[in-house]
C-alpha cells in the first residue's frame, strides 16, 4: 500500500484527507491518505526518514517555509515561491505548485471581462493566486496589514476599478466562521465576482456579504479538487516534472 498525506499544523477540518480516500475506495486503489501536523516545520525530516511516502500536500502554514527543505523546485515553484505538492521519486524530494492550476481553471469561466483583482492576504496561496492571475492577463493589487496597502486603504475608487476580489487568508474558516476580512461590502454590486479559497464552510461571511450585494460568488471545493488531481498526476510520474 503507498502511503500520501497532508502537510499542515491543524488539520482537523480539511477535506483533503476524505477527498483522496474516498478517490482511492472508488478507484480500487490501494494507498492511503494521512494528515500530519507538525508544530515545526524542521520536523519534516524525521517525518520522511520514519514513513515511506510516495506523495505528499502541503498547506498552512507550510507553504514557503518547506522549500529550504527539499532537494529540488519544478519552474512554477520556483517562481511562485511556495509549494503545495512533494513529489517523492529517486531518493529525493522536488516541490511542486498546483494551486495556481486549481485556481486558474476554478475562477476562469467567472471572469466575464472583468480585469483587475484585490488579493487579500500575501502568504503562500497567494503567491499562487497572483501567478495564476498573470498568466489570466488579469491586473491585481495585495491587500494586506503588513503591506504599504492595507484594508483602511480600500475605498470607493477601489472597488470601482477592482472588480475581483480575492479572499487567500484563512479568516473565516470552520471553526472561527464568524471572522471575515474588512473591507467596504457596502461599495459592492452585481459588478463583483468574490473568491474565497476557503471551502468549509461553503458559504464564509466573506461570500455571504458579497452574495448580499449581488456579487458573483465562488467558494475553495472546486480549486481544492482540481489542484488536488494536479498533485496526483505529479505523484505517478516516474520522472521528475519541471
Amino acid at each position: 500500500m503507498r502511503t500520501f498525506g497532508l502537510l499542515g499544523k491543524c488539520l482537523e477540518h480539511s477535506f483533503s484527507a476524505s477527498y483522496f480516500n474516498e478517490k482511492f475506495y472508488k478507484e480500487g486503489i490501494d494507498a492511503e491518505y494521512l494528515s500530519f501536523e507538525l508544530e515545526n516545520i524542521q520536523d519534516f525530516k524525521t517525518l520522511i526518514q520514519k514513513k515511506q511516502l510516495s506523495g505528499l500536500n502541503v498547506t498552512i502554514p507550510y507553504k514557503e517555509s518547506i522549500i529550504p527543505l527539499l532537494d529540488d523546485l519544478s519552474n512554477e515553484a520556483k517562481i511562485i515561491g511556495a509549494v503545495n505538492t512533494v513529489q517523492f521519486i529517486n531518493g529525493k524530494t522536488i516541490g511542486h505548485n498546483t494551486d495556481f492550476i486549481g485556481f486558474s481553471n476554478s475562477i476562469k469561466p467567472l471572469l466575464e471581462g472583468r480585469k483587475s483583482a484585490l488579493i487579500l492576504g500575501n502568504g503562500g496561496a497567494a503567491k499562487a493566486v497572483k501567478y495564476a492571475l498573470d498568466l489570466l492577463n488579469i491586473d491585481f493589487k495585495t491587500v494586506n496589514r503588513k503591506t504599504s496597502f492595507n484594508y483602511s486603504d480600500i475605498s470607493n475608487q477601489t472597488t470601482e476599478y477592482y472588480h475581483i476580489i480575492i479572499n487567500t487568508t484563512p479568516l473565516g474558516t470552520y471553526p472561527s466562521t464568524i471572522e471575515f476580512p474588512k473591507i467596504p461590502y457596502e461599495n459592492l454590486n452585481s459588478n463583483h465576482l468574490l473568491f474565497d479559497l476557503i471551502y468549509n464552510p461553503s458559504e464564509t461571511k466573506f461570500l455571504q456579504y458579497g452574495k448580499g450585494k449581488g456579487a458573483t460568488i465562488k467558494n475553495g471545493l472546486e480549486m481544492l479538487q482540481i489542484q488536488a488531481e494536479e498533485s496526483w498526476n505529479i505523484w505517478n510520474l516516474q520522472v521528475v516534472k519541471y
